[in-house]
């Protein structure tokens, strides 16, 4: 990681780091508001065109200001085949991530689909692992197959109060594999430099993809505006405003200026908000069942995240860490 994080000073970063844990921790709680009274994908869509036209917009228009103090200055336009890497990225992540997340808050809690998500740096590991051909480290495997069980445990038929739909974990954990697969496509295909320009593609373009499919799916036609509730739409505009532009601005300024473990540790934190926000705001259910579950999933991942190689965090982050953000942003 580059030496300039060290100039930082630990408040900056504290502050960065909790605005990361708590708002995209919160995120699960605003996606299950949502979707009580809008369409998972089309509100998704909004969500993500809006953020991504409002990145792109100020990019744009700090490139105007730099450009009248010097009129040298010029901003690097995206090439088409960068547009086709966030065209893709973004329909793995915003569609087949943050979308399935939405469909899936409308059957399971929103504390059970964060704790499933939080599984995405062991798939990552094992991704890397069949990419690059190696075997897997000890770690990792251990990791797969605790969170694996952990998973499994989710989707154990219940009865009463411990009972989960099953449909709504598997489709969390298809959330996870789409996250996943976009993520290391993004690794290792062309995106921008700028790291708020990859991400405002990226949100652009799988935002409109996203209300494509919204049409698809009938989503606007069974749409009917007078029963949108007012938490709906401010969880809707928490999305926006909170979660894709200021949450992000903070992980993107975190990449930056703190070591990427410390950075890391939001995967395993954001599940611990999410749980305990939705236990106190909609009084979601937490059974000896989620806790275990809970329990084995993110104890898996911090082993994993703690256990990375001294080389893989000197390395720093690339341009494609736009497409990192977690599901939240995935959700």
């Amino acid at each position: 990681m580059p030496t300039r994080h060290g100039r930082s000073s630990t408040l900056s970063v504290a502050l960065a780091l909790g605005t990361v844990y708590i708002v995209w921790g919160s995120t699960y709680l605003a996606i299950a508001y949502v979707v009580d009274t809008l369409p998972p994908i089309l509100a998704g869509g909004v969500r993500f065109l809006v953020a991504g036209s409002l990145l792109l917009a100020f990019i744009l228009a700090q490139a105007w200001w730099r450009r009248r103090r010097n009129p040298e200055a010029r901003l690097t336009r995206p090439r088409l085949i960068e547009w086709r890497t966030a065209a893709i990225v973004g329909t793995f992540l915003l569609l087949g991530g943050n979308g399935l997340v939405s469909v899936a808050e409308q059957r399971i809690p929103s504390s059970i689909a964060a704790v499933i998500i939080a599984t995405v740096p062991i798939w990552m590991s094992l991704g890397e692992a069949v990419l690059t051909r190696r075997m897997p480290s000890w770690l990792a495997i251990s990791g797969l197959v605790v969170g694996l069980v952990g998973v499994a445990i989710l989707l154990l038929p219940s009865e009463g109060i411990d009972a989960i739909d099953p449909l709504g974990v598997a489709i969390v954990v298809c959330s996870a594999l789409s996250w996943t697969a976009g993520s290391l496509y993004a690794r290792r295909a062309p995106l921008p430099a700028n790291q708020l320009m990859g991400s405002g593609m990226e949100q652009l373009v799988g935002g409109s993809v996203m209300l494509g499919v919204a049409v698809l799916l009938g989503e606007f036609a069974s749409l009917e505006p007078g029963s949108v509730s007012t938490e709906s739409l401010l969880g809707l505009l928490y999305l926006i405003v909170f979660g894709s532009l200021i949450a992000f601005t903070a992980y993107v300024w975190l990449l930056e200026h703190a070591p990427i473990s410390t950075v890391a540790t939001y995967a395993y934190v954001n599940p611990v908000v999410a749980v305990f926000l939705g236990l106190v705001f909609r009084e979601e259910p937490l059974t000896p069942r989620i806790l275990l579950a809970a329990v084995l999933i993110i104890g898996a991942v911090v082993a994993m995240v703690s256990g990375r190689p001294r080389e893989a965090e000197e390395a720093g982050p690339g341009p494609e860490v736009s497409s990192l953000e977690p599901a939240d942003d995935a959700a």
